[in-house]
């Protein structure tokens, strides 16, 4: 049996782990690349001189595995890069191995356990093994402007429950290396606007708005589908919004606040369990500390106005679009026929009253609800003033696509590095599309059918349990079908390669949402998300639970199906994700929903071809 370092007290000297941290800059050439169209863009050249400050190596001298808590206590390896130059450079900082002295074993990645702090904002621990797969780890990426400096600090140390024979007696070495490069593209502020007639843009004064029934303001970020609704006027920032619900939640327990809700919660959430945590790079796309007006409005649509900056502020990575927003994107048309209305039902920002939420009907019409219901999320954020734009016309088939999440020859990475939404094909015929939750489990990678499945083009339907019981297991009607006919390849449903990627064993939280409470109920103990709960089913197949990513998509309006989660409302009553995108709950034994199964893909799975998109989904198979 494996024993935990930290319970082996023999054997926590582990030698020396030096980190050598070297940088390379690179000189400019002059550039010149054809992006959307047949409009042709031209980089200037340009000087980039990048330091390091004096220090430059950490030693970890005896290392024994600490905590998360203390680890982020570490002195860590500090440096900053400065851009002398004369333009703006896009910079990728990669963590490379150095060879090791004879004698010396390299200690694997998932034992190693790191943190770092970008201009005093601290990233969340995490193990080297997320950043990749060396020479492909990556610390951090982004723009760094002219005479910019960005300070970073590196901390690295031993997982406290690394076992052994994980990394007893053995040793780390790296570098790191800098890749400069000039920015791709133009900025998609620009982009956006020159490429929307003018009759399609509202200027209120303050930022101008994408009007019309189906601009070409399609984003493609982070396996998500977004519209561009907005672009400051002056910041130079872009608002999105998902196309798609991504999820159902209840929005508070009584109070219309957006601060302190549940909703800002699960929006910024920056674990697994939230929508944050689960967006590729945020710090280098998107405005942490945007402003969210979130000011009560009782009019009507058509008399609503811009809220002041002297109303409900709210500062956070990622909102919710105000009603003010929401109707100045069908400025000139219905709002029937604006762009902005997916034919569901979804939360907006702005209260309605103390008790009711201002909401988005399915067609298109405002209406107000009590906070303590769930309906479907659209999560906004607000593009950095550089990102840019490298491909695609604004389509909905050819969406435009952000330089530093366009990856091209994916051929050999590991699914566990990749984002959540991303499309991949999985399954057979009518239900070989899936899209990846997350990575709840270190190194497994979740996934979910894209839609509840069907059978000869109709969606199946189940009771969730037809002896009343609310509580999933292998044994119960529809835990029964996903770990026996769905994993029988007579069915059709999986081939015997999907089936050998699928982890054989998985927890599956079965905790209770009421109307009122956190989502994080689900799965945890209480709010704070620190001890999960003890009530878990053991199964290969599961479901999504309430308020988990994924659990409230649609990847259209028409044609879908009602479908279960796997959480209990209460004695008798099972969460559901309705067809219209609200959050519901309904009798296990007399209702009838869809299976939306969701599973574990083991850590060695990889991709073999593929973007990720739905029109180009993953293929996948196990690395040897």
């Amino acid at each position: 049996m494996k024993e935990a370092i930290k319970n082996n007290k023999k054997i926590i000297i582990i030698g020396v782990a030096i980190i050598i941290l070297l940088l390379i800059g690179i000189a400019f050439a002059y550039l010149v690349t054809t992006l959307h169209g047949q409009e042709e863009y031209v980089l200037r050249a340009g000087t980039l001189n990048l330091e390091l400050d004096d220090k430059n190596e950490l030693t970890l001298s005896s290392q024994i595995p600490l905590e998360d808590k203390e680890g982020m206590t570490l002195e860590g390896f500090n440096f900053s890069l400065i851009n002398h130059g004369n333009i703006e450079t896009d910079y990728t900082i990669y963590l490379d191995d150095i060879a090791l002295d004879e004698g010396e074993t390299r200690m694997p990645d998932s034992s190693i356990r790191y943190s770092l702090t970008k201009n005093e904002v601290a990233g969340s621990p995490d193990n080297l093994s997320n950043m990749g797969a060396n020479p492909n780890r990556v610390v951090d990426k982004g723009s760094i402007a002219v005479d910019e400096t960005i300070n970073y600090t590196l901390r690295i140390w031993i997982d406290y429950d690394a076992t052994s024979e994980e990394a007893g007696g053995k040793t780390f070495k790296g570098k790191l290396r800098v890749v400069a490069t000039q920015p791709v593209g133009e900025k998609a502020s620009t982009v956006l606007l020159e490429n929307i007639p003018e009759e399609n843009q509202y200027d209120d004064g303050v930022d101008t708005f994408i009007t019309g029934e189906d601009p070409n303001n399609y984003i493609w970020y982070s396996g998500k589908l977004w519209r561009a609704v907005s672009v400051n006027n002056d910041a130079k920032t872009t608002k999105l919004v998902t196309q798609w619900n991504i999820s159902s939640i209840t929005y508070s327990s009584s109070s219309t606040d957006f601060a302190g809700s549940y909703m800002e919660d699960w929006l910024n959430d920056t674990s697994a369990d939230g929508f944050l945590g689960n967006l590729r790079d945020y710090e280098n796309f998107i405005v942490t500390d945007a402003k969210w007006n979130a000011t009560l409005d009782a009019t009507s649509l058509g008399s609503i106005t811009r809220p002041s900056d002297s109303g409900t502020i709210v500062t956070d990575a990622v909102g919710l679009l105000n009603m003010y927003e929401y109707q100045s994107s069908y400025n000139g048309t219905t709002y029937s026929n604006g762009y902005l209305n997916n034919g569901l039902y979804w939360w907006t920002i702005t209260p309605y009253s103390s008790s009711d939420i201002r909401r988005i009907s399915t067609n298109g019409s405002a209406e107000y609800i009590s906070s303590i219901h769930a309906f479907c999320v659209r999560p906004s954020i607000n593009l950095k003033s550089n990102i840019r734009i490298v491909d695609g016309d604004g389509t909905v088939d050819n969406p435009y696509r952000l330089n530093g999440d366009n990856d091209s020859n994916l051929s050999g990475t590991l699914l566990n590095t990749r984002y959540s939404g991303e499309y991949i094909k999985f399954g057979n015929d009518e239900n070989k599309l899936y899209r990846i939750v997350s990575h709840e489990t270190s190194g497994l990678t979740k996934i979910t059918s894209a839609e509840p499945l069907k059978s000869s083009g109709n969606f199946l339907s189940s009771a969730f349990d037809s002896n009343s019981g609310v509580n999933y297991s292998n044994a119960n009607t529809i835990g029964s079908f996903l770990n026996n006919d769905y994993l029988n390849i007579e069915n059709g449903y999986l081939t015997n390669e999907d089936i050998a990627m699928i982890e054989e064993s998985s927890t599956w939280y079965l905790g209770t949402v009421a109307n009122g409470v956190s989502y994080k109920l689900a799965k945890y103990t209480d709010v704070t998300g620190t001890e999960s709960i003890s009530s878990i089913a053991t199964a290969k197949v599961g479901l999504l639970r309430f308020g988990e990513l994924m659990a409230g998509q649609f990847n259209i309006y028409r044609n879908n199906t009602s479908y279960w989660t796997i959480t209990v409302y209460s004695s008798n009553y099972i969460r559901s994700v309705d067809n219209i995108g609200d959050g519901d709950a309904h009798s296990s034994d007399s209702d009838l929903f869809g299976i939306k199964p969701s599973l574990n893909l083991k850590s060695n799975v990889i991709i073999t071809s593929g973007t990720g998109t739905k029109s180009d989904p993953f293929v996948l198979t196990l690395s040897s």
